[in-house]
């Protein structure tokens, strides 16, 4: 397979892969996808190619932009959840109400004032990467965004396969957050434990887990790599949402024989495939944001453990994420003690290019 992508950054990595490359307009994190824009840069994706394209993959954004969707599904076959799916598992109101009509605990949501603000948070609908997230706010909720009532416990993701009816589990993931002033809820990484391994949750409650999403993708024909957020407390668990598209665990989950690639293209088109047995080693994966600008992002040798690499003569506002970080160990803890050491040693080699100030 051929990628041809169209995206906001461009990273070596990217390049290096991609048969053709357009940068996407809008900037990252502002809500803004580019409308007609996108239409005619994947058009002209679409054009330089010898044969019509297989279909297109989404990534994150677009669970707020349903019509964009829909529009992008009128000229290529869509890799993925269909933007009716989308709407039913992305509005936050229906979503609340999917869950209690199958049973499925998870937190209250109003559009509302809320009354004790300090149990409530605000989010914005369609939502990613937890940037979004804030303390609840006085009055009702602003236009596309909605509150969620606080529930205690850790974060973990349920990646799967889905294909309409039915589902295939990909992988639990265990996830952290990296708190900045304005963004205190910022995703920052995850973990995927080893085989051998004692599991983050016990057997019983993934198992009420997996028939509860399996319920919602009966319910909502979802198809594709998608994922489940949950929070964890004691014996009670909370889905917080579905997230419907590949996402920021790829790298921690693709590292069976057959790419998971194949396997969401697969499930899109309506097929599960028997999943290859969980690899031996932990893995993680870490974003690291940028402590300052860098406007332009100087020449940079960039270790191989670097996925997302920005390539220099670019820009990386500060506080944007500048690339991701991989590492794999014998079990979690090896595994979190090597991405931290990965971390710093970036840290000190960036901050090595900076210069005086």
């Amino acid at each position: 397979m051929r990628p041809l992508v169209l995206d906001l950054f461009g990273d070596a990595d990217t390049l290096a892969l991609a048969e053709h490359y357009r940068p996407a307009s809008g900037r990252f994190g502002d809500g803004r996808l580019g409308g007609a824009a996108v239409l005619g840069d994947l058009d002209a994706l679409a054009a330089l190619c010898d044969r019509p394209p297989l279909g297109i993959v989404l990534g994150s954004g677009f669970e707020g932009a349903p019509d964009l969707m829909a529009a992008i599904a009128g000229r290529f076959r869509l890799l993925g959840a269909t933007p009716e799916a989308v709407t039913r598992l992305k509005d936050p109101l229906a979503f609340a109400d999917l869950c209690a009509r199958h049973g499925i605990p998870h937190p209250t949501v109003t559009r509302d004032p809320v009354e004790d603000r300090p149990a409530w948070l605000l989010k914005q609908a369609g939502g990613s990467g937890g940037t979004h997230i804030r303390a609840a706010t006085a009055g009702p909720a602003p236009p596309g965004a909605y509150f969620q009532a606080r529930v205690p416990g850790r974060a973990h993701a349920l990646s799967f396969l889905a294909d309409g009816r039915d589902l295939a589990v990909v992988g639990l993931t265990e996830q952290w957050c990296t708190p900045s002033p304005r963004r205190p809820f910022r995703y920052a990484g995850a973990l995927m434990r080893a085989r051998d391994e004692e599991q983050a949750l016990p057997p019983r409650m993934v198992d009420r887990i997996i028939d509860a999403v399996s319920r919602l993708v009966a319910a909502t024909g979802l198809r594709g790599l998608a994922s489940a957020d949950l929070l964890v407390s004691g014996e009670e668990w909370w889905l917080t949402e579905i997230n419907p598209r590949p996402g920021a665990t790829l790298d921690v989950l693709d590292r069976r024989p057959t790419p998971l690639l194949t396997r969401h293209i697969a499930a899109s088109l309506g097929r599960l495939t028997a999943i290859e047995a969980v690899p031996v080693d932990a893995a993680a994966t870490e974003i690291c944001y940028a402590a300052t600008g860098y406007a332009p992002m100087p020449p940079f040798d960039w270790p191989a453990f670097v996925r997302d690499r920005p390539r220099s003569g670019t820009t990386v506002a500060r506080d944007a994420p500048l690339c991701t970080l991989f590492a794999a160990g014998p079990d979690s803890a090896a595994t979190r003690e090597k991405l931290r050491g990965r971390a710093a040693d970036i840290r000190a080699r960036l901050a090595q290019t900076e210069g005086p100030p």
